[in-house]
């Protein structure tokens, strides 16, 4: 209940802000502060010493008051100023396998000439990843955000807190960028790699020895194939290379069909795939890739495997 009210009066704070590509710069009205529960203790106690100077007219209770509330007054001004004017800049992330944790980078500019100390990043209910960040310089903070399923993971909101100088009060403001990053289908299946197919499609992304002289037409040109395999005659008749074909390719080529999986649910078959994509790519093979609606010529290397993996992760989903 109490997470369900939280997040609804964040969404109504944060109404007008928008997530961002560029840099941004943490201003006065971004910048939000209210005392923690320390500093609800301590304003408890400032309100008994008060009482006790009243009730028995010390000036000595009344000067320690009143020095206690300035010495919180002070920390309230110092909590503020060490958000304001920091610039949050927004980092890549490396693409990762469901079930593992993405890591978003975020750096931490502080364009003024007071260091900034204590300043924590933070990522819904995770515990904040605290830095300092010196005079005119920066610091970056890595937060690990868990990529449960498979395709687009954006970490939405994220908060920059402080409680700096005493923990009396708590300092933050929301930040959103247009962050993303690829999640691909856990590696998971026991199947063995299907048979290898020798020259049956006719030549995939670099070739070598693909035999020469059973001409089995075009295929769309790729990155990688050899230049000696574009029909640079039909270039100039259309907008797209054309790649000519071989049946007596010499190299043997392995297909990932998804029609060899009898396996009714859609993720069990991602995953099954998936993790024949990893197998195939270790072992050295020439592989391609089908599934409903996408086909991946044979081809080996780290485009390859990062094109087969792509097309798994947003399998049934309309891109980004």
């Amino acid at each position: 209940m109490a997470r369900s009210l939280r997040q609804r009066f964040e969404d109504w704070v944060t109404r007008g802000q928008r997530p961002s590509h560029v840099p941004i710069p943490l201003t006065r009205r971004r910048i939000y502060i209210l005392p923690t529960r320390y500093g609800y203790a301590f304003a408890v106690l400032l309100f008994v010493l008060f009482l006790w100077s009243v009730n028995y007219s010390n000036s000595m209770g009344f000067a320690f008051t009143f020095l206690l509330a300035a010495v919180a007054l002070n920390s309230m001004w110092r909590t503020h100023d060490n958000l304001l004017g920091l610039v949050v800049h927004p980092g890549s992330a490396e693409a990762v396998f469901a079930g593992q944790e993405a890591r978003f980078g975020y750096r931490l500019e502080n364009p003024g000439s007071t260091p900034r100390y204590g300043v924590g990043v933070q990522w819904q209910d995770q515990t904040p990843q605290y830095v300092d960040v010196p005079a005119r310089g920066s610091a970056v903070v890595t937060l690990a955000i868990p990529a449960q399923r498979r395709g687009w993971l954006r970490p939405g909101r994220i908060r920059i807190l402080t409680r700096f100088p005493l923990g009396l009060l708590q300092s933050w403001s929301w930040v959103a960028f247009e962050q993303s990053v690829l999640v691909y289908p856990c590696p998971r299946g026991q199947r063995p790699l299907p048979a290898l197919q020798t020259g049956g499609s006719g030549g995939g992304v670099g070739e070598q020895n693909l035999g020469s002289e059973d001409y089995a037409g075009f295929r769309p040109y790729a990155p990688g194939d050899s230049p000696r395999r574009i029909a640079w005659k039909a270039a100039t008749h259309t907008e797209q290379w054309q790649v000519k074909r071989f049946t007596d390719q010499a190299r043997p080529e392995l297909w990932l069909d998804w029609r060899l999986l009898g396996i009714d649910n859609v993720e069990p078959r991602l995953e099954q795939l998936c993790q024949w994509v990893l197998k195939a790519e270790s072992d050295g093979l020439q592989y391609g890739l089908w599934v409903p609606g996408q086909r991946i010529e044979p081809a080996h290397g780290d485009s390859q495997r990062r094109r087969c993996l792509e097309a798994l992760a947003l399998f049934g989903e309309g891109g980004r």
